[in-house]
Protein backbone atom coordinates (compact mmCIF):
# COMPACT_ATOMS: atom_id res chain seq x y z
CA UNK A 1 0.00 0.00 0.00
CA UNK A 2 1.66 3.14 -1.18
CA UNK A 3 1.84 6.13 1.58
CA UNK A 4 -0.82 7.93 -0.90
CA UNK A 5 -3.03 5.29 -0.29
CA UNK A 6 -3.39 5.59 3.29
CA UNK A 7 -6.92 5.69 4.78
CA UNK A 8 -8.39 5.59 7.72
CA UNK A 9 -11.04 3.45 6.63
CA UNK A 10 -8.68 1.39 5.14
CA UNK A 11 -6.69 0.78 8.21
CA UNK A 12 -9.27 0.95 10.71
CA UNK A 13 -10.76 -2.75 8.90
CA UNK A 14 -7.64 -3.95 8.84
CA UNK A 15 -7.24 -3.49 12.92
CA UNK A 16 -10.98 -4.76 13.07
CA UNK A 17 -10.71 -8.09 10.92
CA UNK A 18 -7.97 -9.10 13.27
CA UNK A 19 -9.52 -7.69 16.54
CA UNK A 20 -13.48 -7.76 16.19
CA UNK A 21 -13.57 -6.48 20.27
CA UNK A 22 -12.26 -2.86 18.86
CA UNK A 23 -15.06 -2.45 16.16
CA UNK A 24 -16.93 0.39 18.49
CA UNK A 25 -13.68 2.13 19.54
CA UNK A 26 -12.51 5.23 18.61
CA UNK A 27 -9.91 5.26 15.54
CA UNK A 28 -7.64 8.58 15.38
CA UNK A 29 -5.11 8.69 12.47
CA UNK A 30 -1.91 10.04 13.65
CA UNK A 31 0.62 12.58 12.44
CA UNK A 32 2.42 10.21 9.74
CA UNK A 33 5.86 9.76 10.20
CA UNK A 34 8.77 8.96 7.42
CA UNK A 35 8.41 5.43 7.96
CA UNK A 36 4.81 4.70 9.69
CA UNK A 37 1.69 5.93 9.87
CA UNK A 38 -0.05 5.39 13.29
CA UNK A 39 -3.54 4.75 14.44
CA UNK A 40 -4.60 5.65 18.22
CA UNK A 41 -7.50 3.34 18.92
CA UNK A 42 -9.50 4.81 22.03
CA UNK A 43 -6.56 6.97 23.50
CA UNK A 44 -5.04 3.09 24.99
CA UNK A 45 -3.93 1.30 21.59
CA UNK A 46 -1.26 2.63 19.18
CA UNK A 47 -1.11 0.58 15.89
CA UNK A 48 2.30 1.09 13.41
CA UNK A 49 1.94 0.37 9.99
CA UNK A 50 4.27 0.65 7.49
CA UNK A 51 5.14 3.31 4.80
CA UNK A 52 7.17 1.19 2.53
CA UNK A 53 9.86 -1.41 2.56
CA UNK A 54 11.70 0.54 4.37
CA UNK A 55 9.69 1.45 6.60
CA UNK A 56 9.10 -2.63 7.09
CA UNK A 57 12.72 -3.35 8.08
CA UNK A 58 12.39 -0.35 10.59
CA UNK A 59 9.61 -1.54 12.05
CA UNK A 60 11.05 -4.98 12.37
CA UNK A 61 14.26 -3.88 13.49
CA UNK A 62 12.01 -1.35 16.62
CA UNK A 63 10.65 -4.46 17.50
CA UNK A 64 13.42 -6.48 17.97
CA UNK A 65 15.24 -3.96 20.18
CA UNK A 66 12.60 -2.81 21.75
CA UNK A 67 12.77 -6.05 23.77
CA UNK A 68 16.13 -5.75 24.72
CA UNK A 69 15.50 -2.25 25.81
CA UNK A 70 12.38 -2.74 28.08
CA UNK A 71 14.64 -5.09 29.97
CA UNK A 72 17.55 -2.70 30.44
CA UNK A 73 15.96 0.91 31.34
CA UNK A 74 13.66 2.26 34.32
CA UNK A 75 12.16 4.42 31.97
CA UNK A 76 8.67 3.11 30.29
CA UNK A 77 9.02 2.29 26.23
CA UNK A 78 7.03 0.58 24.72
CA UNK A 79 6.37 -3.17 23.71
CA UNK A 80 5.60 -3.88 20.22
CA UNK A 81 3.71 -6.92 19.10
CA UNK A 82 4.11 -7.23 15.27
CA UNK A 83 1.43 -8.79 12.94
CA UNK A 84 2.01 -10.23 9.73
CA UNK A 85 -1.74 -10.40 8.19
CA UNK A 86 -3.39 -9.01 6.42
CA UNK A 87 -0.32 -6.66 6.06
CA UNK A 88 2.62 -5.78 8.37
CA UNK A 89 1.97 -3.98 11.54
CA UNK A 90 2.43 -3.43 15.11
CA UNK A 91 0.45 -2.89 18.03
CA UNK A 92 1.64 -1.70 21.42
CA UNK A 93 -0.30 -0.03 24.70
CA UNK A 94 0.03 3.79 24.27
CA UNK A 95 1.97 5.30 27.38
CA UNK A 96 -0.05 7.99 28.06
CA UNK A 97 1.47 12.15 27.67
CA UNK A 98 1.84 13.94 25.22
CA UNK A 99 4.58 15.80 23.42
CA UNK A 100 6.73 18.07 24.67
CA UNK A 101 7.48 21.16 22.88
CA UNK A 102 9.65 24.40 23.75
CA UNK A 103 6.92 26.45 24.89
CA UNK A 104 5.70 23.83 27.02
CA UNK A 105 9.37 23.74 28.54
CA UNK A 106 9.30 27.09 29.32
CA UNK A 107 6.40 26.93 31.25
CA UNK A 108 7.87 24.20 33.60
CA UNK A 109 9.07 25.40 36.99
CA UNK A 110 12.67 24.53 38.33
CA UNK A 111 11.54 21.20 39.92
CA UNK A 112 9.56 19.90 37.00
CA UNK A 113 12.85 21.11 34.36
CA UNK A 114 15.12 19.21 36.76
CA UNK A 115 13.34 15.87 37.26
CA UNK A 116 12.92 16.13 33.90
CA UNK A 117 16.36 16.29 33.44
CA UNK A 118 17.21 13.56 36.17
CA UNK A 119 14.75 10.91 34.43
CA UNK A 120 16.10 11.54 30.94
CA UNK A 121 20.05 11.37 32.00
CA UNK A 122 19.11 7.89 34.15
CA UNK A 123 17.64 6.70 31.00
CA UNK A 124 20.84 7.05 28.54
CA UNK A 125 22.54 5.55 31.67
CA UNK A 126 20.69 2.62 31.91
CA UNK A 127 20.32 2.45 27.49
CA UNK A 128 24.41 2.62 27.66
CA UNK A 129 24.55 -0.47 29.40
CA UNK A 130 23.56 -2.30 26.47
CA UNK A 131 26.15 -4.18 24.95
CA UNK A 132 26.18 -2.86 20.89
CA UNK A 133 27.15 -6.07 19.62
CA UNK A 134 24.36 -7.69 21.35
CA UNK A 135 21.82 -4.68 19.49
CA UNK A 136 23.67 -5.32 16.36
CA UNK A 137 22.77 -9.30 16.50
CA UNK A 138 19.21 -8.02 16.78
CA UNK A 139 19.40 -5.56 13.78
CA UNK A 140 20.66 -2.26 15.18
CA UNK A 141 22.47 -0.40 12.74
CA UNK A 142 25.23 2.01 12.99
CA UNK A 143 23.87 5.53 13.71
CA UNK A 144 23.01 8.01 11.15
CA UNK A 145 26.55 9.17 9.12
CA UNK A 146 26.01 12.88 8.40
CA UNK A 147 27.52 14.81 5.91
CA UNK A 148 31.05 15.74 5.26
CA UNK A 149 31.72 19.68 7.11
CA UNK A 150 32.56 21.05 3.37
CA UNK A 151 29.44 19.54 1.86
CA UNK A 152 27.23 20.82 4.61
CA UNK A 153 28.86 24.36 4.35
CA UNK A 154 28.49 24.57 0.66
CA UNK A 155 24.64 23.76 0.67
CA UNK A 156 24.17 25.71 3.82
CA UNK A 157 25.17 28.97 2.77
CA UNK A 158 22.80 29.64 0.38
CA UNK A 159 19.87 29.60 2.84
CA UNK A 160 21.68 30.90 5.79
CA UNK A 161 21.23 34.32 7.28
CA UNK A 162 24.09 36.35 7.12
CA UNK A 163 24.67 36.76 10.61
CA UNK A 164 24.81 32.74 11.00
CA UNK A 165 27.86 32.28 8.40
CA UNK A 166 30.27 32.50 10.58
CA UNK A 167 28.93 30.61 13.40
CA UNK A 168 28.70 27.78 10.52
CA UNK A 169 32.14 28.19 9.23
CA UNK A 170 33.41 28.04 13.05
CA UNK A 171 31.44 25.08 14.06
CA UNK A 172 32.67 22.73 11.10
CA UNK A 173 36.01 23.86 11.36
CA UNK A 174 35.91 22.69 15.42
CA UNK A 175 33.94 19.37 14.07
CA UNK A 176 36.39 18.70 11.83
CA UNK A 177 38.87 19.00 14.57
CA UNK A 178 37.41 16.52 16.95
CA UNK A 179 39.48 13.63 17.95
CA UNK A 180 37.06 10.37 18.17
CA UNK A 181 34.71 9.94 21.26
CA UNK A 182 36.71 9.28 23.95
CA UNK A 183 33.81 6.75 25.41
CA UNK A 184 33.99 5.59 21.53
CA UNK A 185 30.60 3.52 20.50
CA UNK A 186 27.30 2.66 22.43
CA UNK A 187 23.58 1.46 21.50
CA UNK A 188 22.04 4.60 21.79
CA UNK A 189 18.55 6.39 21.50
CA UNK A 190 19.59 9.11 18.93
CA UNK A 191 16.25 10.94 19.02
CA UNK A 192 15.43 12.41 22.48
CA UNK A 193 13.50 15.54 20.96
CA UNK A 194 10.29 16.42 22.58
CA UNK A 195 8.20 14.37 20.00
CA UNK A 196 9.20 11.09 21.22
CA UNK A 197 8.27 12.20 24.81
CA UNK A 198 5.30 10.74 26.80
CA UNK A 199 4.68 14.16 29.04
CA UNK A 200 1.90 14.45 31.38
CA UNK A 201 1.63 18.15 31.54
CA UNK A 202 -0.84 18.34 34.45
CA UNK A 203 1.64 16.39 36.69
CA UNK A 204 4.74 17.75 35.23
CA UNK A 205 6.29 14.59 34.80
CA UNK A 206 7.78 12.58 31.81
CA UNK A 207 5.92 9.15 31.48
CA UNK A 208 7.92 7.47 29.02
CA UNK A 209 9.74 7.49 25.61
CA UNK A 210 9.37 6.12 22.07
CA UNK A 211 9.93 5.74 18.46
CA UNK A 212 13.33 3.47 17.96
CA UNK A 213 13.34 3.30 14.75
CA UNK A 214 16.40 5.50 15.10
CA UNK A 215 18.14 3.85 17.67
CA UNK A 216 21.53 2.16 17.15
CA UNK A 217 25.35 2.12 17.73
CA UNK A 218 27.12 5.29 17.48
CA UNK A 219 29.24 8.15 19.35
CA UNK A 220 28.55 8.34 23.04
CA UNK A 221 28.75 11.98 23.44
CA UNK A 222 25.88 12.28 19.75
CA UNK A 223 23.25 10.97 22.67
CA UNK A 224 22.98 14.46 24.36
CA UNK A 225 22.65 16.63 20.81
CA UNK A 226 18.36 16.14 20.43
CA UNK A 227 17.68 17.67 23.46
CA UNK A 228 18.79 21.01 22.27
CA UNK A 229 15.57 20.82 20.17
CA UNK A 230 13.29 21.26 23.15
CA UNK A 231 15.56 23.49 25.42
CA UNK A 232 19.09 24.39 25.43
CA UNK A 233 18.78 24.57 29.23
CA UNK A 234 17.66 21.20 29.39
CA UNK A 235 21.06 19.59 27.95
CA UNK A 236 23.17 20.39 31.01
CA UNK A 237 20.41 18.71 33.28
CA UNK A 238 20.40 15.48 31.48
CA UNK A 239 24.45 15.51 31.51
CA UNK A 240 24.57 16.15 35.32
CA UNK A 241 22.40 13.00 35.65
CA UNK A 242 23.34 10.99 33.52
CA UNK A 243 27.11 11.69 34.66
CA UNK A 244 25.67 10.74 38.60
CA UNK A 245 24.27 7.32 37.22
CA UNK A 246 27.22 6.56 34.79
CA UNK A 247 29.95 7.36 36.63
CA UNK A 248 31.76 8.76 33.14
CA UNK A 249 32.37 12.47 32.31
CA UNK A 250 30.48 14.07 29.52
CA UNK A 251 32.54 17.17 27.50
CA UNK A 252 30.06 19.70 27.39
CA UNK A 253 32.40 21.11 24.71
CA UNK A 254 31.91 18.48 22.24
CA UNK A 255 28.22 18.22 23.08
CA UNK A 256 28.04 21.54 21.64
CA UNK A 257 30.19 21.43 18.75
CA UNK A 258 28.09 17.80 17.81
CA UNK A 259 24.51 19.82 18.64
CA UNK A 260 25.86 22.93 16.25
CA UNK A 261 27.19 20.01 13.34
CA UNK A 262 23.47 18.50 13.95
CA UNK A 263 21.74 22.17 13.30
CA UNK A 264 23.59 22.36 10.14
CA UNK A 265 23.40 19.06 8.95
CA UNK A 266 19.95 18.77 9.31
CA UNK A 267 19.42 21.75 6.94
CA UNK A 268 21.58 20.89 4.64
CA UNK A 269 19.93 17.72 3.84
CA UNK A 270 16.90 19.63 3.35
CA UNK A 271 18.04 22.73 2.15
CA UNK A 272 16.26 22.17 -0.95
CA UNK A 273 12.88 21.25 0.58
CA UNK A 274 9.93 23.97 0.35
CA UNK A 275 10.26 24.24 4.25
CA UNK A 276 13.51 25.28 4.68
CA UNK A 277 12.71 28.50 5.46
CA UNK A 278 11.11 26.65 8.50
CA UNK A 279 14.00 25.19 9.20
CA UNK A 280 16.19 27.91 9.40
CA UNK A 281 13.72 30.05 11.58
CA UNK A 282 14.01 27.26 14.19
CA UNK A 283 18.16 27.53 13.47
CA UNK A 284 18.05 31.07 14.07
CA UNK A 285 15.73 30.55 16.93
CA UNK A 286 18.10 27.66 18.90
CA UNK A 287 21.06 29.92 18.49
CA UNK A 288 19.86 32.71 19.73
CA UNK A 289 19.11 30.64 23.15
CA UNK A 290 22.17 28.55 23.01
Amino acid sequence: MPASEFELDELRHIIVSRFPELAGASFTMLSAGWDSVAVDVDDRLIFKFPRHPRGEAALRREVAILGLVGAAVSLRVPSLDLYETPRVFSRHRKIPGEHLLPADYDRLDEAARQALGEALGLFYAELHTIEPSQALTLGAEPAETWLPADEILRLVRPVLPPSLLAFAETAMTAWQDLEPDPYGDVFGFYDGHGWNLAFDHGAARLNGIYDFADAGVGPLHREFVYSSLISPDLTPRIIASYERHSGRAIDQRRVDVLTATHWLWELAAEAHLPHVDDMVAHLVFWHARR
